[in-house]
């Protein structure tokens, strides 16, 4: 699949913060087929210039290793930006219960950092990649973009609906316009991290079990990574109201339990034995079922390619690729 061609709307210099992470790096092969010239800030702490090398040589690609708990850091990668996609933040919400201020930094600090950096710079556009998790665990199946209040149960989900509120207080105050994007679960190529990810890691360990967190009945909606990309992308060009804020996943759910069965299946790893660690989340602060409404989403004209399961199967075909068994 590739991302569509085409100008998008008119601004023209996008800065994107985290671009040398999982969906940090396919958003920036969408702005650069879409005509954007692009600077990426990353201070690699869980991103990898791997994933981003394939455009480091291309002239319109700009890399700045920079902190966004720095301010200054973020003022200076700022200069010159017509339109900020802010996809940096801690991509490990377990870590966040082990080193509690992790999302704090990483998630709201940061958000802050690049808020007061644009309005010192004149940027009034900011793309955030939010997240399902700031609806909690008693919101109704599937989620409206208008569920509240949002009582997000992790540290990481209460980054996300705290940055939320600085950018749109941002917005309020100062004049920026705003597009938030709650995400489902993001997979595909070039994943760093997550289930898959991690039940082909054990398999390669050990391929006569696979140890799931839980008891395999966390239900959950995935979106693959092209998908979510190109979701944002189009209601980005197409939406213009001062806060567009819009639920992106997919039109269904998939269990942990098949999780595990087709990771196995395409692992070639049959005579694995699945065994369960117990209890109806697989951490503190997982939610064991979530799903949002699409229905904002699909009334902009776009579409998602894969469901939950096509997207499960085709990731763990990826990442199978590029891990190795």
């Amino acid at each position: 699949m590739s991302y569509t061609g085409g100008v998008l709307g008119h601004y023209m210099r996008a800065l994107v913060t985290g671009g040398a992470g999982f969906i940090g790096s396919h958003l920036i092969d969408g702005l650069i087929d879409a005509g954007y010239q692009v600077r990426i800030l990353d201070n690699l702490s869980s991103g990898s210039l791997s994933l981003i090398n394939h455009q480091l040589e291309n002239e319109n690609v700009e890399f700045v290793q920079g902190d966004l708990t720095s301010i200054e850091d973020v003022k200076q990668a700022t200069k010159d930006i017509d339109c900020v996609f802010h996809m940096a933040a801690n991509p490990d919400i377990r870590l966040g219960t082990k080193i509690t201020d992790t999302d704090l930094k990483q998630g709201t600090i940061a958000t802050y950092n690049i808020l007061e950096s644009m309005r010192l710079n004149g940027i009034e556009k900011i793309v955030f990649a939010s997240s399902s998790v700031v609806y909690g665990e008693n919101a109704p199946m599937p989620t409206p973009e208008n569920h509240g209040p949002c009582l997000p149960i992790s540290l990481y989900g209460a980054s996300k609906l705290g940055s939320e509120g600085l950018i749109t207080s941002w917005v309020g105050t100062f004049g920026f316009q705003a597009w938030i994007f709650r995400f489902a679960n993001i997979i595909g190529e070039r994943g760093t991290h997550g289930v898959i990810f991690d039940f082909i890691h054990k398999l390669k360990k050990d391929n006569s079990k696979l140890e799931v967190l839980g008891n395999g009945l966390q239900e959950k909606s995935y979106m693959e990574v092209k998908d979510c990309v190109m979701a944002m992308l189009h209601i980005y060009n197409t939406q213009t109201e001062p806060i567009n804020l819009f639920n992106l996943g997919s039109h269904d759910t998939c269990s942990v339990r098949r999780i595990a069965e087709i990771v196995v299946e395409e692992t070639g790893c049959n005579g694995a034995s699945i065994e369960y660690t117990g209890g109806d989340r697989g951490w503190a602060g997982d939610i064991p079922k979530a799903m949002l409404n699409i229905e904002k989403m699909l009334s902009t004209g776009y579409d998602v390619n894969y469901n939950s399961e096509a997207a499960v199967r085709f990731t763990a075909r990826c990442l199978i690729e590029e891990i190795g068994m």
